[in-house]
């Protein structure tokens, strides 16, 4: 095997690998070409948008026919490329699919892409250079390597598994396309079982009489389902500003909410055992009117199974055909073989400065590994910001004890609100983060113009070696 030269390197300076192009990899990629720094993305598919290619060949897409985003179209542009006018206030799956594919082709980045090249092995060697290896056949050598693989394509399925067995079919909900792909819904008695924005998309549409004979939604916790507008716009943007303090806000949200929603128990779903904005926010005014209407009813989390006889643990039972599992995904980068690299069982990517960086590790960027409010499209976008600003030398890092004290305040601050759990891992406020790390980009700037050394890359890889 042969350690070949990076392809898309014009000059001097480090080398860089990017993997995935979805909408971080996309927006990445562009503020490296903006600022002419040499990269190689490689993409495991036949073309760009990630999770937002619907029947994505490389099967990591969680996109299914009727998805629409749950941001509206006012929270998602890229800050260079506005979205069309004529788009609704949620947009469907397509229309966003072919708006990053429109944000690639304007900027010029297609032909800077490796389609259908799957990054095999990302390897830190002991000088700290990376070698990759790729799915068809070829080792690189990098000087940087930029994580950009999306975390909404690892199903996580419940673990421990339940006692007994179930008799029926069973699908995670990445695998679930249409009411009648992989599975025929129709006249089946299925389960739900999840209570996040994909388990109230799933349900409502096939609690709809025509399709589903019963449809239910097993949630071991109650959740505040927040609609999708209010007083007649996206609720979203009704945001209060990052300047106003938490406590107010949460205030102002909860009072609102109960106010203009009411009670969870008015709808029939079971009461929440924490108050709104303590979990990450589920999104959906059809699931209330499905649950108000009798469409769909939802019991508690599973205790057993017993053929096609489940056992809640409310003491209530019922037979199904049928379990979507909405349980969420896991924070993955197969990739790795090296464990400090990856998330561990509680699904808690490394200890992250600003979600990037490793301290101690120089040559590692992680982007879009965040679960934002209101909006993750162009999360990278921002973090792409210090990104170049650092890979260029014009921005310096603190010293490695001053980023781990800042990652255990930021941790303290985003997530200590939300309820321990494996969905909460990567939790933050996407105006806070913006407002912080502009803050810290100028912060960084002069701690350089002051003479702390910035990142030291090498100059070049060697372009051809024996492996």
């Amino acid at each position: 095997m042969t350690i070949h030269q990076t392809v898309s390197r014009t000059g001097g300076g480090p080398l860089v690998c990017v993997i995935g192009a979805g909408p971080s990899g996309i927006a990445t990629i562009k503020r490296l070409k903006d600022y002419g720094i040499a990269y190689d993305c490689f993409e495991a598919s036949d073309n760009a948008g990630g999770n937002w290619y619907f029947r994505n060949p490389n099967g990591m897409s969680a996109c299914y026919q009727s998805l629409h985003i749950d941001t509206s179209k006012a929270r998602f542009a890229f800050e260079d490329f506005p979205v069309p006018d004529k788009w609704p206030d949620y947009p469907h799956h397509s229309e966003i699919f072919a708006y990053l594919n429109a944000y690639l082709d304007n900027f010029d980045l297609r032909d800077t892409i490796i389609f259908n090249t799957k990054v095999t092995r990302a390897h830190r060697e002991a000088d700290t250079s990376w070698t990759v290896e790729t799915s068809d056949g070829e080792r690189r050598r990098y000087d940087i390597l930029i994580v950009a693989n999306g975390h909404h394509w690892d199903p996580r399925w419940p673990e421990p598994t339940y006692p007994g067995d179930f008799a029926g079919e069973q699908i995670h909900a990445h695998s679930y396309n249409t009411p009648f792909d992989p599975i025929d819904m129709r006249g089946k008695r299925v389960l739900v079982v999840g209570a996040g924005n994909s388990a109230m998309d799933i349900a409502s549409e096939l609690a709809q009489r025509s399709i589903a004979q019963s449809l239910t939604v097993s949630m071991r916790h109650g959740v505040w389902v927040f609609p999708k507008y209010r007083k007649g716009k996206p609720s979203d943007k009704a945001m209060m500003p990052s300047w106003v303090p938490e406590k107010v806000q949460r205030f102002f949200y909860e009072s609102t909410f109960k106010s203009e929603v009411g009670a969870m128990e008015s709808y029939g779903l079971p009461t929440p055992d924490h108050k709104p904005w303590q979990a990450h926010g589920s999104l959906s005014t059809e699931f209330l009117l499905r649950a108000g209407s009798g469409d769909l009813k939802a019991v508690s989390g599973i205790e057993r199974f017993d053929g096609s006889t489940i056992h809640f643990k409310d003491g209530h039972s019922d037979e199904f055909d049928v379990i979507i599992w909405a349980t969420g995904y896991k924070i993955s980068f197969p990739f790795f073989d090296q464990p400090m690299f990856n998330a561990d069982a509680d699904n808690r990517p490394p200890p992250l400065f600003k979600r990037m960086l490793i301290p101690g590790v120089s040559n590692l960027i992680y982007m879009g590994l965040a679960q934002p409010l209101p909006t993750l499209v162009n999360f990278a976008e921002q973090q792409s910001k210090l990104a170049v600003a650092y890979i260029k030398g014009a921005y310096a890092l603190p010293t490695e004890t001053e980023m781990r004290s800042a990652i255990v305040a930021d941790d303290t601050f985003y997530l200590s609100k939300y309820y321990r759990s494996p969905r909460h891992t990567i939790q933050l406020n996407f105006y806070h983060y913006k407002e912080r790390l502009e803050k810290e980009i100028a912060a960084g700037i002069k701690r350089r113009r002051r003479g702390r050394a910035a990142a030291a890359f090498p100059n070049a890889v060697a372009a051809t070696e024996a492996a």
